[in-house]
């Protein structure tokens, strides 16, 4: 048996990633906020590197013009700052190595705090119970202050009132006239059916608001209300009609106004959304990655951070890098190190942000591009689109178009602020589609009358598809709803 020994060589191709690849994608995936915290801590580690923050809109993230933000229109624009006007700021934030800044004068006029966070302005968000005293305050006088918080205070989780007025002119030593007429203002600016005693009575509130904020009165809704609230909740719609001298359908009509229009429990109306008075506010504020404009009838592409941070070399390092490679200057090893590893390290850094706009850049525009029919006319028009197509039009990977839009936001023309993902998901047309059918319902349509409208309209979907859709919606079936 042969048991020498040989060296060979064998020649092999292997991919390996490299630290820089790496560093490009982990920036590129970042959100918004995400980014504003490494550029933070990068330049806290790194003497090298030199950041410059703009005051920016805590809502769109658009640059503050004189405290104002031109894009949310917060204050009004006067001759000297039009609200459209931006050829004041510079195009590139961030600049070369070595490279001068600009004059940063107009980005620091709106105030010399640096440690100024204007989201701790809305971090904390007020409840329901402090909004309703503080607008209270604001059209009573002082000495129904008292009244006002005991009746706050004894509203219940649902927005009732849980006392009556004569306990509480008696336990405040005051009038009951002077509790009434408080809790009458605050029936009246509070959220509508604030401060009812039971259902029936926040109903009423809520319709008298809707009849004052549209000027139509509704004498059945009302008269259901006060004389046969029991018997509608039984579903006792001739009897009613008989009582009132008015067809069944348009007691059935009068039941589709009350539960599309009122709810039985006070309710908080805000930005056409309907809270509940006892349900805690789960608001989140989401700041978009990038802004999408339309100006002069063309869409127009804004990554924020293009605005928001200006890096650069400090000069001095960038002085001595250059002293180092043409001899001019003697320092020690370490001291060589020092500077070249720092100067490198924010050469790198920079043009990891620079790659990173350009990359949302060319994919919001390729976005805009395809579907300017959604950003002109709405979720209807969204056509079809995956992220291996915006990946074939780009030229990128689409791992890479994918790592880019994930988490993060765009905000749309009409200041809507909506995902990314928003423009690969085609479905939400449909569903619009199944929203507005069944909002326009007289009576209930199960799952496969829908379908068969989808069908009138050339949308052929199955059955538990729609299902899927309208749970997705939130709508209940038709035998809830």
């Amino acid at each position: 048996m042969d048991l020498s020994l040989e060296q060979s060589q064998i020649i092999e191709q292997t991919v390996r990633v490299s630290p820089t690849l790496i560093a490009v994608n982990h920036i590129l995936a970042l959100s918004s906020q995400e980014l504003q915290a490494l550029i933070k801590q990068e330049a806290e580690e790194n003497p090298a590197l030199e950041i410059i923050e703009n005051p920016t809109c805590a809502i769109c993230g658009e640059v503050l013009k004189n405290g104002v933000c031109p894009n949310c229109a917060r204050g009004p624009a006067t001759s000297e700052t039009p609200a459209d006007e931006s050829s004041d700021e510079p195009d590139m934030h961030v600049f070369p190595v070595g490279e001068d800044m600009p004059s940063m004068s107009h980005a620091t006029a709106s105030g010399d705090d640096d440690d100024f966070d204007p989201v701790s302005l809305v971090a904390a968000e007020a409840t329901m119970r402090e909004r309703l005293a503080m607008d209270l305050r604001a059209v009573l006088s002082e000495g129904d202050f008292a009244i006002a918080d005991y009746l706050i205070g004894s509203l219940d989780d649902r927005g009732f009132l849980t006392c009556d007025v004569d306990s509480v002119a008696f336990n405040l030593n005051v009038p009951v006239e002077r509790v009434e007429q408080v809790l009458e203002v605050m029936k009246r600016i509070g959220p509508p059916g604030i401060g009812a005693r039971d259902p029936r009575e926040c109903l009423l509130l809520q319709l008298d608001q809707i009849e004052r904020d549209t000027g139509h009165a509704y004498p059945y809704v009302r008269r259901i209300l006060q004389e046969h609230f029991v018997e509608l909740g039984e579903h006792k719609y001739a009897h009613i009609a008989q009582k009132l001298g008015i067809s069944v359908e348009e007691v059935e009509q009068a039941r589709e106004f009350i539960r599309t229009n009122l709810t039985p429990y006070p309710v908080m109306w805000a930005d056409e959304e309907v809270a509940t008075w006892g349900r805690q506010s789960r608001a989140q504020y989401v700041a978009p990655d990038v802004i999408i404009k339309e100006v002069d009838g063309q869409f127009e592409v804004e990554v924020v951070e293009s605005r928001r941070f200006f890096l650069r070399l400090n000069p001095l390092y960038g002085q001595m890098a250059t002293q180092l490679r043409s001899r001019a200057i003697r320092v020690s090893e370490d001291e060589k190190r020092h500077i070249q590893q720092y100067v490198s390290r924010t050469r790198l850094f920079i043009s990891n942000i620079r790659q990173r706009r350009e990359t949302l850049t060319k994919i919001a525009q390729a976005l805009v591009q395809y579907q300017q029919d959604f950003l002109r006319h709405g979720i209807r028009h969204l056509r079809p689109l995956t992220r291996a197509q915006i990946a074939e039009v780009t030229g990128l990977h689409e791992s890479t178009v994918s790592r880019a839009t994930a988490g993060k936001y765009v905000m749309l023309p009409n200041r809507q602020v909506v995902p990314f993902s928003d423009f690969f998901t085609a479905s939400l047309s449909i569903k619009d589609v199944i929203k507005e059918i069944i909002e326009k319902e007289g009576k209930p349509m199960a799952d496969r009358e829908i379908v068969a409208r989808l069908r009138e309209r050339g949308i052929r979907i199955a059955r538990r598809t729609v299902a899927k859709y309208r749970s997705q919606l939130g709508i209940l079936p038709s035998t809830l709803r």
